[in-house]
């Protein structure tokens, strides 16, 4: 294995929106630890945010029955209605606001409503402000429709947050958006109410990638329809719900927006699965408390990772406070993420993702997920400080 970057490509006439798509090297990891096991190695994998665990039983029983109801056919290419009035009744539990059924479009996954949000916001030429280290994702959804984003650094001093004063910097008559994510992905950094507010009054059209929410160890979760109506929010069941396989989420826009990712879904995707979409109603349901009991394990699990991090002089400089990642500083020992994460796979049997699939300002990192039970995480770590430790700093 080499470290370079890995072209997929090689220049064999697709489309240029098709060839400029760079691979997602936590999956390129993830494959390449697999390969590893088939031979027989032990890996412990931290380069994936699966939660760990199994879905709920009592959405798996809400899909069961769907089926036996043959809920199997197409639905409101919207969503079921009772799936969307569900999701207005739980964002005026969590938030305070008020939603209509008509502002929400239920997808097949929050990648689906990314690339509707992306598709109906910008044209050729546009551009829409994103923090940098990004989710992976998003340069490629964006560049799919013939845009550009604009990368704005978020510093490691200031726990990796967007800061309103910075994307000012960057304002111009092609900036038609802003795109946050809080809890973020890779940094699990969160967004309060200053930050958002701030961040809602500079003009362009917020989009608000909020998959993570429910998964935050300190303040309640803010969303950005809290600050202004004029904005898109993206999420979904995988992370929340431990529904990843499910592919199920949704998209809240304006109604005058939601219509034109109408259209897009009725000729992309047609509908999302029927009787998952009774599924999502059951994960909606779920209390307050059994969240929080479930999100308690990750907030061990965190401390934990932070307090090791610090011990291997790696820790980022501030605690993050959601998701279930973590940024590890290893600029000390490399400037090449990726041959680095290759070199931690090989020779320690652990898989972590380069910190360069996540954007220029994340090269230098490496990101840890903690979305694993402790006995891996403790195993991993262990692996990787005595890998560490027979390194040189740079």
């Amino acid at each position: 294995m080499n470290g370079r970057y890995p072209d997929l490509d090689q220049n064999l006439g697709y489309p240029e929106r098709i060839a400029q798509i760079k691979p997602f090297l936590a999956m390129e990891i993830l494959e390449k630890a697999q390969q590893l096991e088939s031979q027989g190695n032990s890996v412990i994998h931290l380069e994936l945010g699966e939660p760990g665990g199994e879905t709920p039983a009592a959405i798996k029983e809400a899909a069961v029955n769907a089926l036996h109801n043959n809920d199997t056919c197409y639905t409101h290419s919207l969503g079921k209605v009772e799936l969307r009035e569900e999701i207005a009744a739980y964002h005026k539990r969590l938030y305070g606001i008020d939603i209509s059924p008509e502002q929400i479009i239920v997808t097949s996954g929050s990648s689906a409503a990314m690339l509707l949000a992306f598709s109906a916001l910008l044209g050729a030429g546009d551009r829409i402000i994103i923090p940098d280290p990004y989710y992976a994702c998003y340069p490629n959804f964006i560049r799919y429709v013939g845009s550009e984003p604009v990368p704005v650094p978020v510093r490691e001093e200031d726990a990796f947050k967007l800061q309103a004063n910075e994307v000012k910097k960057y304002l111009g008559p092609e900036i038609k958006g802003i795109l946050i994510n809080s809890p973020a992905n890779p940094t699990g950094a969160v967004l309060g109410e200053t930050e958002l507010q701030e961040l809602a009054e500079l003009g362009p059209c917020i989009v608000s990638d909020e998959v993570y929410h429910g998964i935050n160890y300190g303040n309640r979760d803010r969303s950005i329809m809290e600050f202004t109506d004029q904005a898109m929010v993206i999420n979904g069941f995988s992370k929340r719900n431990i529904m990843t396989g499910w592919r199920l989420g949704y998209l809240i826009a304006p109604v005058d927006m939601a219509r034109k990712m109408q259209k897009l879904q009725q000729n992309l995707f047609i509908c999302a699965c029927n009787f998952i979409q009774s599924a999502g109603i059951a994960a909606l349901q779920e209390t307050p408390e059994v969240l929080e009991k479930r999100f308690s394990d990750y907030n061990e699990r965190r401390i934990f990772l932070y307090r090791a991090l610090q011990k291997m002089d790696i820790a980022p400089a501030r605690l993050p406070d959601g998701a279930f990642y973590m940024m590890a500083n290893v600029k000390r020992y490399t400037s090449d993420s990726y041959s680095f994460a290759l070199r931690v796979l090989e020779e320690a049997g652990v898989a972590v993702t380069p910190g360069i699939d996540f954007g220029p300002g994340a090269e230098g990192y490496i990101r840890i997920s903690y979305a694993c039970s402790m006995e891996n995480l403790k195993e991993g770590l262990s692996r990787l400080e005595r890998f560490l430790n027979n390194l040189d700093p740079g």
